[in-house]
């Protein structure tokens, strides 16, 4: 078995890589839009040398343990829902992490495990629902980050309106298609006439 305390500290490199200060002063305190959203071959490869090792056990089932605490929870819903993104980018395996990451935010946020999480934590914790090509969960995500807008400090409410508005966009092309179209190709699935005409054009999120 593990030393558990080296859980910890792969877990907490997880948190400051991707997150900063932001678990303790409410947001990062430095500029991550790039990181978070922006991608690219220089941050995909920087995230695949340290952490592709600990995605690779999260998609397979592994780190069963971080699922116990909050923190360390979040850290394994970054590995599912974040980093496969750009460890697997253009591959399918790059959404096998998702389902998981989904259920490991409805238990938290049903239990109130999230309850002790910043601003961005909860917004991080939130975005498995976001990536899912489910009505219902997205239904559930504009919800939770409609909350989160409402009830943060003053100063955060304009990056939560942006999330806000990504979110909604989100939730409109499942509730349009079923599914993101964008990750067709990906996928190997068929695009429908309407969704092919939605591809000339329309917003693309990532993968």
């Amino acid at each position: 078995m593990e030393n558990p305390i080296s859980h910890t500290d792969s877990a907490q490199d997880v948190l400051h890589f991707w997150l900063g200060d932001g678990l303790e002063r409410g947001w990062s305190s430095d500029a991550r839009d790039k990181l978070w959203f922006g991608g690219g071959a220089e941050i995909d490869a920087q995230i695949k040398e340290r952490f592709g090792a600990l995605v690779e056990r999260a998609v397979d089932g592994g780190l069963v343990e971080w699922e116990d605490h909050i923190h360390t929870r979040l850290a394994l819903v970054l590995l599912l829902d974040q980093f496969t993104r750009n460890v697997y980018r253009g591959q399918a395996r790059a959404f096998a992490g998702d389902a998981r990451a989904q259920q490991l935010s409805l238990q938290a946020h049903s239990s109130g495990m999230d309850a002790g999480l910043t601003t961005v934590g909860a917004l991080f914790l939130t975005m498995p629902l976001m990536h899912a090509e489910d009505l219902a969960l997205q239904v559930e995500c504009v919800r939770r980050i409609q909350r989160l807008h409402d009830t943060c400090l003053p100063e955060l409410q304009p990056r939560l309106a942006n999330n806000l508005a990504f979110a909604r966009e989100h939730h409109d092309i499942v509730a349009r298609f079923g599914r993101f179209p964008y990750r067709n190709a990906t996928l190997g699935r068929v695009s429908t006439a309407a969704e092919e005409e939605f591809l000339k054009d329309g917003p693309r999120y990532g993968q």
